[in-house]
């Protein structure tokens, strides 16, 4: 049992003077998980006590089955926005919250089914889909998003908008038509001010917590339910019971693929932040018990009228800062709020609407990556493009379709490299060992009559014309070589339809009087060369172990074969 559920294992190695520790970590966590989890209900378009529930569910999933000590999961600000473009549509303009809590909670579950599956079946590297670039991309599109959507609650009014520029023309045509509330404006202002000046200058201080208290406050001092400020009221009491969520058949199309790509950026996200905490304290992590700890957690928040859920980089930073030893400060936080439900319902109904906004927008800068994004443009201008792609995929296309942009344009970049790889003709350089590529070191001196070119991909479908053609130009240069050496160590590999191409090139080469060399070929692939039969036309002589052999054995060649010229090809 141990091995299948990581906190029985943890929970017979217990120590007890760590639970000190780990209680005073869980109730600081709380203070976190309280106002967020809300928020980020609001912004998947649920009720904001649902964020409560997926709170306590996904806490005590993750700490039974999940492998890291002090990873804190929950609702996500990244993931809210690809909630709602998924159950919007389906709920429509005026759907009742029932509605929408059944397809939330459905999608949970899809989400818990696919990522334990995937991490059964041990599919860990579904997280690579997202490179760095795309990443930063779709973060900084995503946080553009999240901004626009909650300006006009910041501002005291709605907008009713399905897509990011609906939203900010709506945003501004509320503006025009003075629809903004100063007294909403003025709280959101000061709670947003508060939660980054902490985070800024006073990162000990939980800025949430303050904002949220002091707003409280405010609301009840000035009155300002009075003076139009919405607030949250009070909050259903008690536990939610245990539901299986009905949903209409002709809904799953859309929940599936939402499911999919929520599944994709929780994992990337994850499994990127529980590297980095593992990292910092000496730890391995298991990518596919990880899928397997998120999927019993958004299977847990679905079962009890939640939501999907991600890990957070913020809440583990808070309950590591705060002394977290393990999983147990997770379910004291989970058994913290369900206290409040349970005792004190009405803690937060004072609580302004424009103050979770702040947190929304204070989470929402803490994405966008700018400082990244000038990086990539400095350092390489590709992958800059890209990122540029998934940051207008998400802005102007939608969440949802900007996250299979960006996994597309993933895949895309990965397919160019091995397309169009990098290819170099290789010469001597005086004063360095070996032979090096003539466009880095312009001063190199090609060998006569011999053409040492390096190919830094394995030889597949997609790039064998990139190949031959690039040979066959090698071959027609003046004067035309006698040998033209491939230096093999890069190619891993080389398929049928590239064995097919090395055929012919080396027919066509030989009949020009040109040989077709290779050298540092790994032995799997020369195993390969053998299997499809390549030795019948490449003679077998014609592979060495190392560049340095190939080019004494042309010496020799070429010593004895006296004059004699290629024709052309």
């Amino acid at each position: 049992m141990a091995g299948w559920v990581p906190g029985v294992s943890a929970l017979r190695s217990y120590r007890l003077r760590w639970l000190p520790k780990d209680v005073t970590a869980g109730l600081v966590l709380t203070t976190l998980l309280v106002p967020q989890g809300m928020a980020y209900a609001e912004l998947a378009g649920l009720p904001a006590i649902t964020g409560l529930y997926t709170s306590i569910l996904c806490l005590i999933g993750y700490a039974l089955f999940g492998p890291s000590r002090i990873l804190v999961l929950g609702p996500d600000s990244s993931l809210g926005p690809m909630i709602a473009a998924t159950i919007l549509p389906l709920v429509g303009a005026h759907g009742d919250p029932a509605r929408a809590v059944a397809l939330a909670s459905m999608l949970a579950l899809l989400v818990g089914a696919m990522t334990t599956l995937a991490g059964v079946a041990r599919l860990g590297f579904v997280a690579d889909l997202l490179s760095r670039p795309t990443m930063i991309g779709y973060m900084n599109g995503l946080a553009l998003t999240i901004l626009v959507g909650q300006l006009p609650k910041l501002f005291g009014f709605s907008v009713q908008a399905d897509t990011f520029v609906a939203e900010l023309r709506g945003f501004v045509a509320g503006l025009a038509h003075g629809k903004s509330v100063p007294a909403s404006l003025a709280v959101g202002l000061f709670g947003l001010a508060v939660i980054l000046a902490c985070r800024r200058w006073w990162p000990r201080i939980p800025g949430i917590l303050v904002a949220v208290v002091s707003s409280i406050a405010a609301a009840g001092a000035f009155e300002l339910a009075g003076h139009g400020v919405s607030t949250v009221g009070r909050l259903p009491q008690g536990f939610p019971p245990f539901t299986l969520p009905g949903v209409p058949l002709s809904d799953f199309g859309l929940l599936v693929g939402g499911a999919a790509g929520i599944a994709v950026v929780s994992l990337a996200d994850t499994i990127s932040t529980a590297s980095s905490f593992a990292a910092r304290s000496g730890q391995d992590i298991d990518g596919s018990r990880e899928m397997i700890g998120i999927g019993v957690a958004n299977i847990g928040a679905g079962l009890f009228q939640g939501f999907p859920v991600s890990t957070s980089g913020s809440r583990t930073a808070v309950a590591e800062q705060a002394g977290a030893k393990t999983q147990v400060t997770g379910l004291v936080g989970a058994l913290a709020i369900a206290v409040i439900l349970l005792v004190l319902p009405g803690l937060l109904e004072d609580l302004p609407q424009p103050t979770l906004a702040a947190v929304v927008i204070a989470a929402a800068l803490s994405l966008a990556d700018l400082a990244g994004a000038r990086r990539l443009l400095r350092q390489r201008r590709v992958e800059f493009s890209l990122s540029v792609g998934a940051f207008l995929g998400v802005a102007l296309l939608g969440v949802l379709p900007g996250i299979a942009l960006a996994v597309a344009l993933s895949v895309a970049n990965v397919f160019r490299r091995v397309w169009w790889p990098h290819e170099a003709t290789l010469g001597r350089v005086a004063g360095l060992a070996g032979y090096h590529d003539t466009r880095s070191h312009p001063e190199a001196v090609p060998l006569p009559g011999c053409v040492l070119w390096r190919f830094d991909a394995p030889l597949i479908f997609a790039n064998t014309r990139a190949f031959r053609e690039r040979v066959l130009a090698l071959a027609r240069s003046q004067p035309p070589p006698r040998w033209i050496v491939v230096a093999a160590e890069p190619i891993t590999d080389v398929d049928t339809t590239a064995a097919d191409m090395l055929e012919e090139l080396d027919q066509a080469l030989n009949a020009a009087g040109i040989n077709l060399v290779f050298a540092e070929m790994k032995d799997p692939v020369r195993e390969k060369i053998e299997r499809y039969g390549l030795t019948r036309t490449i003679d077998p002589s014609h592979f060495y172990p190392t560049v340095d052999e190939a080019v004494a054995a042309f010496r020799v060649h070429a010593a004895g074969e006296g004059a004699g010229t290629p024709t052309q090809v």
